[in-house]
């Protein structure tokens, strides 16, 4: 006797465990090198932020010398005085946690500062260059604050206590630096500049 073959609906759970298998679309398979733990992680973004910080000490002044209004180039040269003692202190936390203080590009801060150099060549000196350094300088200080940010928690969840408070100092700073990038732009330099476009 020849029996009825039936096919079988695939249940909700194997369909899950398909979209999550390895060989799914879209899984990034990890390098040799990839971090296991929330300390190798947390590690591999400082070294992150290290490589960003000292970019920024050597973009910064070029920054200041485009600025034609005095007071956003004395913050400018201010946050440059700042951002050399951020790389002191980064130092300072690759000690505590008993890492070697190592570099590593980082690819975001490269492609910000390109894109601030790409700022000055399109536009003339004067207000109109100088909100553009601030939209420049704003997207840096944006990127740092959630970094630190989450380095923060990080060192937090780890208990290493100095560790967070260091970084936490590093954090308020970032944050300060934007507040004053925003008062400028809002109390003088955007209006100058649209001034500018009426001439």
């Amino acid at each position: 006797m020849k029996t009825a073959t039936t096919t079988k609906k695939p249940s909700a759970k194997s369909t899950v465990a398909k979209a999550t298998s390895p060989t799914a679309k879209g899984k990034v398979k990890p390098k040799r090198t990839a971090a296991e733990g929330l300390r190798d992680l947390f590690i591999d973004e400082l070294k992150d932020i290290y490589w960003a910080e000292k970019a920024l000490v050597k973009a910064l002044p070029k920054m200041a010398k485009n600025v034609t209004t005095p007071h956003l180039a004395t913050s400018i040269v201010n946050h440059l005085h700042e951002t050399e003692n951020h790389v002191t202190r980064l130092e300072e936390v690759f000690s505590l946690m008993g890492e070697k203080a190592v570099a590593k590009k980082c690819d975001a801060m490269d492609g910000l500062l390109k894109e601030g150099e790409s700022i000055l060549e399109d536009t003339e000196p004067g207000a109109v260059r100088d909100a553009g350094i601030i939209l420049a300088a704003q997207k840096v200080e944006h990127y740092e604050i959630a970094t630190y940010g989450t380095l923060v928690a990080f060192a937090g969840t780890l208990g290493e206590v100095r560790v967070a408070e260091l970084l936490k100092e590093t954090l308020d700073e970032e944050k300060n630096a934007d507040a004053i990038l925003t008062y400028s732009a809002y109390h003088n330099i955007n209006f100058e500049a649209e001034l500018a476009d009426e001439e």
